[in-house]
């Protein structure tokens, strides 16, 4: 396990196994709290956030669907109670930023939330008009992290983004990208602007992040957050009807949600992903892969194999 994890004994982890597996058949997840979720450090500031967090994309665009609406308050409440924090979201996502701002409302154990949201729009005056309504709409009165989506008007609303950190109007400046094209130009940003967090996809099947972006975030000390680490769902359909191998237990590992989110995480300059879900059981699981073990290097290149193999 990575210094910085801190230690977690074999008999708390199987303690917290045993939870996870209690609550799949819904009981309480109050005692889950004695097991701390694996956290690493944002470089510019020292802050330490959990290394799973939770996406919105699709999954939160529900309107007023009130049954949906349901559901999704006990998939937020499930995040809280396993340990989250970081919660991503975006003008993009349909009715995600409201819907969230009104679940929030009703859910406990939230103290520590860690709100990233995005501009995505062209203009300075539409851009503070965005993030204006971001705020509104997340009922936040600090945004703890806003992102310039997909590069988008990146250099007009660098500069806002800069004015409302003075201010205190959000916490950490990033700039996003899901597209393997933009790279270049995430690292020409990297290298010439002090932003706080990079935000790309990565997974055991898409690796081309660990070429530059990777090493240059650790280089220029520069948080990432991961995005599409199931790859939309296609890592699941890749591995259907195939076993977990029995190694992965050496890095407590007891799912293929796990094995995948463990290889993203344990990547030395990965601070956290972001995987996206409307289910209670797969947030659990989700959350299961940021306790114990963590895959060393060696262990990384097996799953990786492995993962080739099939």
């Amino acid at each position: 396990m990575y210094s910085e994890y801190g230690q977690l004994s074999r008999r708390k982890f199987m303690q917290a196994l045993a939870l996870i597996a209690s609550a799949a058949g819904g009981l309480p997840l109050a005692a889950f709290s004695s097991v701390p979720m694996l956290k690493k450090k944002i470089p510019s500031s020292g802050e330490k956030i959990p290394v799973i967090g939770m996406g919105s994309s699709r999954t939160f665009d529900v309107g007023n669907n009130q049954e949906a609406r349901v559901n999704l308050t006990n998939v937020l409440q499930t995040f809280f109670d396993l340990g989250g924090t970081v919660i991503d979201t975006s003008p993009m996502y349909g009715t995600s930023e409201q819907v969230l701002g009104d679940l929030l409302v009703n859910v406990k154990n939230k103290q520590s939330l860690f709100m990233a949201t995005k501009v995505w729009t062209q203009g300075r005056e539409e851009g503070i008009a965005q993030m204006q309504q971001s705020m509104a709409l997340l009922r936040r009165p600090v945004i703890d992290l806003n992102q310039i989506h997909n590069l988008l008007d990146w250099e007009v609303h660098w500069k806002t983004l800069k004015e409302w950190k003075q201010q205190g109007k959000v916490r950490y400046i990033g700039i996003t990208t899901h597209r393997g094209y933009d790279h270049d130009q995430l690292a020409y940003v990297m290298e010439n602007y002090p932003i706080d967090f990079i935000q790309f996809s990565y997974s055991i099947a898409n690796r081309k992040a660990e070429q530059r972006i990777l090493p240059l975030a650790a280089e220029r000390g520069i948080a990432t957050m991961i995005n599409r680490p199931f790859q939309r769902g296609d890592l699941f359909r890749s591995v259907k009807g195939k076993q977990l191998p029995a190694w992965a237990a050496e890095f407590d590992c007891t799912s293929w949600g796990q094995f995948f989110l463990k290889f993203v995480v344990s990547h030395p300059a990965v601070t956290c992903t972001i995987p996206a879900t409307s289910k209670v059981h797969h947030m659990r699981d989700n959350m299961g892969a940021g306790l114990g073990r963590m895959p060393n290097p060696q262990q990384r290149q097996k799953m990786f194999d492995y993962f080739e193999s099939l």
